[in-house]
């Protein structure tokens, strides 16, 4: 599953997790009852931001979830799936996009792809996913045909770039295949008053989308000798940076101008989470909450972190009967380890758990130490800092609870 938007289940809360979770299972069920099992391939995580956008701004109705039976991704469990018009349209540009990109790394002749007869499967695929967007987008009311000329026009501009080329000329074809897709959420949600600031965030978003790929893949670009954007034009990571920081603040700025039904989910996906993408591509994410930790400001973390500068628990015996945990008063121990399995049951128990999948995506219980665990999938960006990483969730535009910001360190401007 690629994309650059892709949360810590510790960042967003229970809700908004369960929700982000309905829309990534609703894209790739879409894409199954329309185009085949061989089509849930192309699921990924910024292809179900269209789905959550055109939900956003949808009023609510009988039929907007349907629960979806037990899956291997998801620990075997049932789970209440995105349903409709903004799961199908998703699906059409995850198909026409992935097709592009099999193309675009056909023409690279990228590892096995440089076989001729792996090459022409390829290209035989990639051609069925073109139709197979056509005719969903064609039943929505939306032109894919937007999307492929976009892309046809990348390979041009390629390989007309070159030293002092403009870096934004090379992101336009991404740019408008975004838009689109963004402004036709608009559409399907009834808010037409919406296309215009949507196509604003949905360009620059595939600016960014285009300048992270280029800035996360150059080293082994350079490696391999595949062309990138940032080396063919000579552009500095230091002004990749300050257009992508240009890019977020315009993102914010577009998605006030849009009404929204309830627009939390996409918020944080589209403010918060896609900050923490630049952030990672650039190498500067910094979780406040790491003792001698320092912002991504300069600044040391709040003394909402207590006396030493990170929040949880503070250092010496975790079984101590108390430990003081700062104003919210004694801080409670965790359970000591339980008694550890043997060799052989816990074997037994792994092979279980790998599976059914829960080692990769659900919630389980050590096979020796019986200890919860996150999956694979689960798994953070955010330094490891466990649960204390829901920063954004003080704030009520965020998915919090509590109606108002706090004096967080997570940069949340909403």
């Amino acid at each position: 599953m690629f994309g650059i938007v892709r949360p810590c289940a510790h960042r967003l809360s229970e809700g908004l997790r369960t929700e982000w979770m309905a829309h990534l299972c609703g894209l790739c069920l879409a894409l199954r009852s329309d185009h085949g099992q061989f089509a849930r391939i192309v699921t990924n995580y910024d292809g179900l931001i269209v789905s959550v956008l055109t939900e956003a701004q949808s009023e609510r109705t009988a039929g907007w979830r349907r629960t979806a039976g037990p899956c291997p991704l998801r620990a075997m469990r049932t789970a209440p799936v995105a349903r409709g018009e903004g799961a199908r349209l998703a699906a059409a540009v995850s198909l026409v996009l992935a097709s592009a990109k099999v193309r675009d790394h056909v023409a690279d002749g990228d590892g096995l792809l440089r076989r001729r007869p792996v090459a022409a499967a390829a290209r035989r695929v990639a051609a069925g996913w073109d139709r197979a967007g056509a005719r969903t987008g064609a039943q929505l009311g939306f032109d894919t045909a937007l999307l492929v000329d976009a892309v046809d026009r990348q390979t041009g501009i390629e390989l007309a770039a070159g030293p002092g080329t403009p870096l934004l000329t090379i992101t336009e074809p991404t740019e408008t295949a975004t838009a689109a897709a963004f402004a036709h959420t608009a559409v399907l949600a009834g808010r037409p008053q919406n296309a215009e600031p949507l196509a604003e965030a949905g360009r620059l978003f595939g600016r960014l989308a285009h300048l992270l790929d280029a800035v996360e893949d150059q080293e082994a670009d350079a490696a391999s000798g595949a062309w990138n954007p940032l080396t063919a034009t000579g552009t500095s990571r230091a002004e990749a940076r300050r257009l992508c920081d240009d890019a977020l603040h315009g993102v914010r700025l577009a998605l006030r101008d849009a009404e929204f039904t309830d627009g939390k989910l996409a918020h944080v996906l589209l403010a918060h989470e896609l900050r923490q993408s630049v952030d990672r591509a650039f190498g500067t994410t910094a979780c406040s909450h790491q003792p001698g930790a320092v912002l991504l400001d300069g600044t040391a973390p709040s003394a909402a972190a207590g006396p030493t500068g990170a929040f949880g628990p503070p250092p010496g015996n975790p079984y101590a009967p108390t430990n003081p945990g700062g104003p919210g008063g004694p801080w409670q121990p965790p359970e000591p380890p339980r008694d550890r399995r043997g060799l052989i049951m816990g074997c037994l128990v792994w092979a279980g758990l790998a599976c059914t999948c829960q080692m990769c995506c659900g919630t389980f219980e050590d096979p020796w130490s019986h200890q919860r665990r996150e999956g694979l999938c689960s798994q953070c960006d955010c330094g490891n800092c466990g649960d204390c990483c829901e920063c954004c969730n003080c704030c009520s535009s965020c998915g919090g609870d509590d109606g108002g910001c706090c004096n967080c360190d997570c940069g949340c401007d909403c």
